[in-house]
């Protein structure tokens, strides 16, 4: 198989995604829809570069109830190379309150990886990575996989000359960052996990991704939702500020995010480029019900909506 981008998702989920008139904690609530849609942050990614013509396989550990997830990326034209793993493949639930537009999300904890299943499939990246340009990592571990493993996989990706995306949180980001990936996009609550200290003010976040800079990371994306994006590189940084929208779910923004990150790392977009194409292609997702996804043509039409102002790096 030939791919310019492969996504590592490494505990899938089903993603159950119900609506319901208005929350009620403690009380009884009625379902108005229901939709399930293979998910996890690698599968969403590969969902939106799909939706923009990108040649992109979808890759990581399935469980069983994983063949309806490996079915609905196929139906989508999206090239899938798991591999299977004994245990269930975990049933993510989204629970949309149509009244306020607010998502709660109850996640499952997925299936447990065993050594053997690690190295299998570490010699099937290698054999990825040899016809790939881009290498996209996010999402949690399941169970038995180290926190080391993304900053395995970013060095295995650099001796093909592969350029990683890394999308995590906690000490998977925090040891990740350890190898020195091309990009990473932390939301702001991520970022200051990852710094141990709160970032409130814009200034405080520039300091922090700096910080990723100096470590030797060449594209730092900091999402901040409707409050729009700060992008950094070594001598430049920049503030994207987002049109307005009525917010349908934030299921699959900041994926999208990613998917537009890697469609312009293809592209060789400038920073400047990069962050106004994460940005509008983060909100076009946001304005969409359930996990619906942005299309490139979605976003080009909605690019000259955003601002980008320099700010001093």
């Amino acid at each position: 198989m030939q791919s310019k981008v492969v996504t590592v998702t490494l505990n899938p989920a089903l993603d159950k995604t119900i609506t319901i008139p208005q929350l009620e904690v403690g009380g009884l609530n009625r379902v108005e829809q229901v939709r399930l849609d293979p998910g996890g942050k690698g599968i969403n990614v590969a969902k939106v570069l799909k939706k923009f013509s990108v040649d992109v396989i979808a890759t990581g550990f399935l469980g069983s109830e994983g063949e309806f997830l490996q079915r609905s990326l196929q139906k989508l034209g999206i090239k899938t190379d798991f591999i299977n793993v004994p245990g269930v493949t975990r049933t993510n639930l989204k629970i949309v309150d149509n009244q306020t537009k607010f998502t709660t999300e109850i996640n499952e904890l997925g299936f447990v990886v065993l050594d053997e299943h690690l190295a299998s499939f570490r010699k099937k990246l290698r054999h990825l990575l040899q016809n790939t340009a881009v290498l996209v990592l996010g999402g949690s571990l399941p169970r038995g996989v180290p926190p080391t493993i993304y900053a395995d996989y970013i060095s295995l990706a650099r001796e093909y000359n592969v350029k990683t995306i890394l999308d995590a949180d906690g000490l998977a980001l925090e040891e990740g960052i350890k190898a020195c990936p091309f990009a990473v996009k932390p939301n702001v609550h991520e970022l200051a996990g990852l710094m141990g200290r709160p970032l409130t003010t814009e200034k405080e976040i520039v300091a922090a991704g700096q910080e990723l800079i100096k470590a030797g990371i060449t594209i730092v994306v900091i999402s901040r939702g409707s409050e729009g994006t700060i992008a950094m590189a070594k001598d430049e940084a920049y503030i994207v500020t987002p049109f307005s929208i009525i917010p349908q779910s934030t299921v699959g923004a900041g994926d999208s995010m990613v998917a537009a990150m890697a469609y312009a790392i293809l592209q060789n977009k400038s920073l400047v480029e990069t962050a106004r194409l994460a940005t509008v292609a983060g909100t076009v997702t946001a304005s969409k019900p359930g996990t619906e996804v942005c299309s490139l043509n979605e976003v080009q039409l909605q690019l000259n909506k955003v601002q980008a102002t320099w700010i001093e790096p």
